[in-house]
């Protein structure tokens, strides 16, 4: 049995695309969800338990997850864990000293946001022994696109948080530049359109439409505060006297951000 723990916007398309591909998996959530393949009672989400993934928002509720409240990997049938929660890579490198050796580790956070998520089109950053990766190769098939192997355990999430820090540097810019392109009465559409084809192309001002926190502002709840979080494991992965003052000043300014209307 294959178990999702975190069946959020991610999390719950994540799940359906392993039912829909024909894979025995179940999801579990604190918070009570209306679907049958979801429960919050991890008595009955872990019976039979072989593969444990982890799709919660943050090392708290990993924590929780894998040795805290759920405690799960304590499970005596389970036998593999792929956490694609995107965190510290130095806490989920040391993960490895925490659970017991049997059970195989994958690190695998993805890209492509709750669309990718729903078309099965994510982006995986994989770390593990080529073992260990061949053999979830067909639960990554069913869930994603694009699987980019970095190396051993713990290199996926490296990978995926310097990414990451990219994508909050492209939000925190483009938003910049859109307002001000507001006060200068420069069409966002047109500007974007522009953007599109020249030198200032970027992830979010090409999906700007159709990413669905694009004009969000900073909440503790939502994918823009995500982001900081995302900055900070960065930072928490940086090498020894590496300048970190571009990054801190990249995630002051996605923690500014205000909603941006939407164009009528």
């Amino acid at each position: 049995m294959i178990g999702l723990a975190g069946c959020g916007r991610i999390g719950a398309p994540m799940l359906d695309a392993l039912i829909e591909n024909g894979f025995s998996a179940r999801g579990f959530d604190v918070v009570p969800k209306t679907s049958d393949e979801i429960t919050n009672d991890p008595v009955s989400f872990a019976q039979d338990l072989e593969t444990l993934i982890t799709v919660v928002r943050d090392i708290e509720q990993t924590d929780d997850v894998l040795f805290g409240a759920q405690n799960f990997s304590s499970l005596p049938s389970l036998k593999r864990i792929i956490v694609s929660s995107t965190l510290s890579p130095r806490y989920v490198r040391n993960l490895r000293n925490r659970i017991p050796e049997h059970i195989s580790l994958i690190d695998a956070p993805m890209s492509g946001a709750q669309i990718a998520a729903e078309n099965g089109t994510l982006s995986f950053m994989l770390g593990g022994t080529p073992h260990d990766l061949d053999a979830a190769q067909p639960l990554f098939d069913a869930m994603g696109e694009h699987f980019h192997r970095m190396g051993a355990f713990g290199s996926g999430m490296q990978a995926k948080v310097l990414n990451n820090l990219l994508a909050a540097s492209n939000t925190a810019m483009t938003r910049l530049v859109l307002d001000w392109a507001d006060d200068a009465g420069i069409d966002e559409t047109a500007l974007l359109n522009l953007i599109h084809t020249s030198s200032g192309q970027n992830w979010l001002a090409s999906g700007f439409n159709d990413i669905e926190f694009a004009r969000d502002g900073h909440d503790p709840s939502n994918t823009i505060a995500i982001l900081v979080k995302d900055v900070a494991s960065a930072l928490d992965a940086a090498p020894i006297g590496a300048n970190t003052a571009l990054p801190k000043t990249v995630q002051a300014a996605i923690k500014s951000l205000k909603p941006r209307p939407k164009t009528t």
